[in-house]
């Protein structure tokens, strides 16, 4: 028998089948072996005598039963990739965990693997994303939603935000409506607080950011547009997706996407807590999310290694990260 015995065991394979075939009691066992009677006990209780495994049969955890539960069915509901679950759960459910324990809760429950979540038919039928090529930071695109009403407004508020193709960076304002003259401002705003300098801008042909449909139709869009103007006024280039295919602006769909998670997972009392929910997110995605696109970096660290990277660009950072 070749049995590895731990170093300090103080029992061999030939006392423990001693031990396990007495009939001796636990403590005249211990006087006669010269060991502890919890030794005796649990050489008794076990039908080898192989030393047992040194590994914990649970692993440990900082999240509780309830949060567990609260975190698996996150995942089944929402299909959050790591990485965005670990911001949920700091944000509404344990801000002091480690990455380390959301992980261990979703291999305890079977749930780490995405993928195996999906339906066959849709992880077999859904072609890859395709990757946009590479970019210097400065091609935006920019997007509204609609906001769920608080009690305490008489209408409904619209999130404009805006993602840096090459960072990740994003930005944010909720204004009390969809209008081209919103839309002009929260553009306005975006090209100050932007860290680099916007060459690029990509929308869809809602008319709060183009001219492009009218009554008649389809046309070509006139420039007279408030949008327009100021694209016009920034030398930047305002580029429009087809027609019916919100998929080209699929980068900002996506993190509306995770914005409508947060609305799903949180509930606000006031204009106030939704509005400073959607700020610790936003500034958590750029400062503490790392992004698979970016090879695990967070949106502000890609925009600091570019930086230092194209220290003579005239694209440089020239103010920090914000929301509004």
């Amino acid at each position: 028998m070749n049995i590895h015995l731990h170093a300090n065991a103080t029992t061999t394979p030939k006392i423990r089948q001693y031990i396990q075939a007495s009939h001796q009691s636990v403590t005249q066992l211990a006087d006669e072996l010269s060991v502890s009677e919890d030794t005796i006990r649990r050489w008794k209780r076990r039908d080898g005598v192989a030393d047992g495994s040194h590994t914990p049969h649970r692993l440990q955890t900082t999240l509780t039963p309830t949060q567990d539960a609260v975190v698996v069915e996150l995942r089944k509901t929402l299909l959050l990739p790591l990485d965005d679950l670990l911001v949920v759960i700091g944000e509404f459910i344990h801000p002091d965990r480690s990455r380390s324990a959301p992980d261990r809760c979703l291999r305890r429950h079977g749930v780490s693997t995405l993928k195996t979540l999906l339906p066959q038919e849709e992880s077999a039928q859904t072609p890859p994303h395709k990757t946009f090529k590479e970019y210097a930071p400065g091609f935006v695109h920019v997007d509204v939603t609609y906001l769920p009403q608080m009690p305490d407004q008489d209408q409904r508020r619209y999130l404009f935000a805006a993602i840096d193709r090459a960072t990740r960076w994003v930005y944010g304002e909720i204004l009390k409506d969809n209008s081209a003259t919103s839309a002009s401002g929260f553009f306005k705003r975006l090209i100050d607080h932007a860290p680099f300098t916007i060459s690029k801008v990509l929308t869809d042909n809602g008319k709060e950011f183009t001219d492009r449909f009218c009554a008649t139709g389809e046309r070509q869009p006139t420039a007279a547009h408030a949008f327009d103007q100021v694209c016009i006024d920034h030398r930047i280039e305002h580029r429009l997706i087809k027609p019916r295919t919100p998929q080209t602006n699929g980068m900002i769909e996506r993190f509306n996407g995770r914005i409508a998670d947060v609305l799903r997972t949180h509930r606000f009392d006031s204009s106030a807590s939704l509005q400073a929910t959607l700020k610790r997110f936003v500034y958590r995605y750029n400062h503490h999310l790392p992004q698979k696109n970016l090879h695990h970096k967070t949106p502000l660290r890609t925009l600091q290694q570019w930086h230092a990277q194209q220290p003579h660009s005239n694209n440089g950072m020239h103010s920090s990260p914000t929301y509004s």
